[in-house]
C-alpha cells in the first residue's frame, strides 16, 4: 500500500480523496493555486504546496510542477481526482517515468478509451451496439483515423444516410463539451466547422465524428472496477438523464426508467466491453437509451465520476478506497455475487450558477452556509461560511446525496435536505432541484436528457 499520496485536484473531490487516504492510513499532499489558499482540502491534508496562479493552465494543469512537488514531498502515488489530469495519458506516462504510481487506469487504456473514435472501435469489437454514424470500420484515407470525418462533404453524406438530426462530436470531448446538433443540411454546413474549431481550442484536437442524435434519449451508465489480475465487476447502473447544457445535474442509482431485463443486459454489455480490453481500476461505461429501450454504447470515462457517491450508497463500497487499493496492485475484494444493491440513492449537483439566467456562473463570497443532515443524507463539499468561490474553475461546489429504502423515501429525504440547505451570497442550483423534486414526470421516473426544456416554472 502507498505511504503518501499527492492529490492533483481541488475542491470537493480533493477533499473526498484525502478522506479516503486517511481511512487507509495514508499521508496526503495537497496542491493549490493562489485562489484556493483557503480551501478545505488545503487545510485537511497533511501537507500542502502552492502550485501556481489561479488559471488551471498556470496551476492544476502544470504536470512538471506537480511531479516536482510529489518528489519533494516524497509521494509514491498521485490521485488525479476527477477532471484536470484524470484522463490525461501523457500525465500518467510522466508519473510512471518518475516511479510515481498513477491512481487510475493504464496509459494504454487512457489513450484507447479517452479517444471516442477508438473507444467506439473497441466497443464494436466487443459486440456492443453503437448509435448509427460514421462507422468505426471507416478510416479517413489521408489520416487513417477511425470514424473521423474531415470534410463537410463527408459529414453530409453520413447525415443523409442516417437521417437528421445528427450530432457532430469532438473525438477528444468530455463533460458535455464539444457537441453540436445539426437539424438539417444547412445547419450542418454551419456547425461542422464550428465544432472542429471549438474541439481544437478546448481539447487541442480538432477531430470530430458524426452520429445520429436520438430524440428523447436517456443517459444510463454502469460503474465498473477492475484489478491487475483480470477480474472485473460492476456496481450497478446510474440514471444521468437530467442535464443542463448537456452536463449532468441529477443522478440516481439505480435507474428508475429501465425494465429489469434491459438493466441486466446493460450490465452485461459494460462488463463485456471492459473484459475485452482487460480494463483496470475504476471506470464508467456510458450508454444512450432510446424510447423503445434500445441501448447503444456512448463512451467510457476512465476515472472516478462526480456521481460515484450514489453507487457507494447502494452498495456500501468506498470507490475511492478501491481505486487506491487497485492501483497499489491488490486484487478486487469482491466477486460479482458479493455485491448487493440495497435501496435507492439520488445526487443533486449543487453548482454556483444562476438557473434563472441560463446557468450563468455565480462566484463570490458565501455569507452564510448551513448544510443539511439527518438519516440518509450525505453532503460532499468544500465550502463554508466566509469561503470565496473563485471564478476560474468548474462551478460544482457540492454534491447533495439522499438515500432511502426505496425511491419515494429517497425523493422525500432529498426534498427535505434541499429545504435545509442554506447558501447565501451567491446563486446556486438548489431552487431548481427543489422544483424538479416536485415535478410529476420526475416523481414517476420519466426522465430524458431534454427534461429541463419542459420543466414548468
Amino acid at each position: 500500500m502507498f505511504k503518501k499520496v499527492l492529490i492533483a485536484n481541488r475542491g470537493e473531490i480533493a477533499l473526498r480523496v484525502i478522506r479516503a487516504c486517511k481511512d487507509l492510513g495514508i499521508k496526503t499532499v495537497a496542491i493549490y493555486s493562489t485562489a484556493d489558499r483557503e480551501s478545505l482540502h488545503v487545510q485537511y491534508a497533511d501537507e500542502a504546496y502552492c502550485i501556481g496562479a489561479p488559471l488551471p493552465s498556470s496551476s492544476y494543469l502544470k504536470a512538471f510542477n506537480i511531479i516536482t512537488i510529489a518528489e519533494i514531498a516524497g509521494a509514491d502515488a498521485i490521485h488525479p481526482g476527477a477532471g484536470f489530469l484524470s484522463e490525461d495519458a501523457q500525465f500518467a506516462e510522466i508519473c510512471e517515468a518518475h516511479n510515481i504510481s498513477f491512481i487510475g487506469p493504464s496509459v494504454d487504456h487512457l489513450r484507447q478509451m479517452g479517444n471516442k473514435a477508438e473507444a467506439r472501435s473497441a466497443a464494436t469489437k466487443a459486440g456492443l451496439k453503437l448509435v448509427p454514424g460514421s462507422r468505426n470500420s471507416f478510416r479517413n484515407r489521408r489520416n487513417k483515423k477511425r470514424g473521423v470525418i474531415e470534410t463537410v462533404e463527408e459529414a453530409t453524406k453520413i447525415a443523409e444516410q442516417i437521417g437528421y438530426p445528427v450530432g457532430i462530436k469532438a473525438v477528444a470531448g468530455g463533460g458535455g463539451r464539444g457537441i453540436r446538433i445539426a437539424q438539417n443540411s444547412n445547419s450542418l454546413q454551419n456547425l461542422f466547422h464550428t465544432a472542429k474549431s471549438e474541439a481544437e481550442a478546448a481539447f487541442g484536437n480538432g477531430d470530430v465524428y458524426v452520429e445520429k442524435w436520438i430524440q428523447n434519449a436517456r443517459h444510463v451508465e454502469v460503474q465498473v472496477l477492475g484489478d491487475n489480475h483480470g477480474n472485473i465487476v460492476h456496481l450497478g447502473d446510474r440514471e444521468c438523464s437530467i442535464q443542463r447544457k448537456r452536463q449532468k445535474l441529477i443522478e440516481e442509482a439505480t435507474s428508475p426508467s429501465l425494465p429489469e431485463k434491459v438493466r441486466t443486459e446493460i450490465w452485461k454489455a459494460a462488463l463485456k466491453a471492459c473484459r475485452s480490453i482487460r480494463y483496470r481500476n475504476a471506470g464508467t461505461v456510458e450508454f444512450v437509451v432510446d424510447e423503445n429501450d434500445n441501448f447503444y454504447f456512448l463512451e467510457m470515462n476512465t476515472r472516478i465520476q462526480v456521481e460515484h457517491t450514489i453507487s457507494e450508497m447502494i452498495t456500501g463500497i468506498d470507490l475511492v478506497k478501491e481505486q487506491i487499493r487497485l492501483a497499489s496492485g491488490e486484487k478486487l475484494m469482491y466477486t460479482q455475487s458479493n455485491i448487493k444493491f440495497t435501496g435507492h440513492a439520488i445526487e443533486c449537483r449543487i453548482n454556483a450558477e444562476d438557473p434563472d439566467n441560463n446557468f450563468a456562473p455565480s462566484p463570490g463570497v458565501i455569507q452564510r452556509c448551513l448544510l443539511p443532515g439527518g438519516i440518509g443524507i450525505r453532503m460532499d463539499t468544500h465550502i463554508y461560511t466566509g469561503y470565496t468561490i473563485p471564478p476560474y474553475y468548474d462551478s460544482l461546489i457540492g454534491k447533495l446525496v439522499a438515500y432511502g429504502d426505496d425511491r419515494s423515501e429517497a425523493v422525500a429525504r432529498m426534498s427535505r435536505a434541499l429545504s435545509e440547505l442554506t447558501i447565501e451570497g451567491i446563486k446556486t442550483t438548489t431552487s431548481l432541484h427543489q422544483r424538479i423534486m416536485e415535478d410529476n414526470r420526475f416523481l414517476n421516473g420519466i426522465v430524458y436528457t431534454n427534461f429541463l426544456d419542459k420543466l414548468s416554472n
